[in-house]
């Protein structure tokens, strides 16, 4: 199979945190998990798979100056803010689509920060779990 169109790059990342886009983002990462469990009954297979709750979880490596800013958004604290978070992959002006993911009701649970000897810079990773995705349709 041949592909012809253009893959995402670093790039080609856009994320808006509570209306504001954050330029000193690293990195992201989210995950929707869904509990299942295998139904047995008469014999050895299972008879069907039942899904329970859907959640969501993720984490956001930002700079320390984007971490000062979300502890001012939230009275000194990152733990009591709820946001929604906008994820957009893509460039128009390239001819690229742009795909985008709504991470609703973010909220952080950890306010990690930690510098090591010879760090030139802070890198704050931050966990944090959330309402619901909504893709793009």
């Amino acid at each position: 199979m041949s592909f012809t169109s253009r893959e995402y790059e670093w790039a080609d990342l856009t994320l808006v945190l509570g209306g504001r886009d954050i330029t000193g983002f690293r990195g992201i990462k989210y995950t929707e998990k869904a509990e299942k469990e295998a139904i047995f009954g008469k014999g050895r297979n299972a008879h069907s798979i039942q899904t329970g709750n859907v959640t969501v979880e993720g984490e956001i490596t930002i700079l320390q100056s984007e971490v000062i800013a979300l502890e001012k958004a939230g009275n000194g604290s990152i733990l009591g803010l709820n946001l929604d978070g906008v994820v957009s992959y893509g460039d128009p002006s390239t001819g690229s689509a742009m795909i985008t993911d709504r991470i609703v009701g973010i909220s952080f649970t950890e306010a990690p920060k930690e510098l090591k000897q010879g760090d030139k810079f802070m890198e704050v990773t931050i966990p944090f779990i959330a309402l619901a995705i909504k893709k793009q349709s």
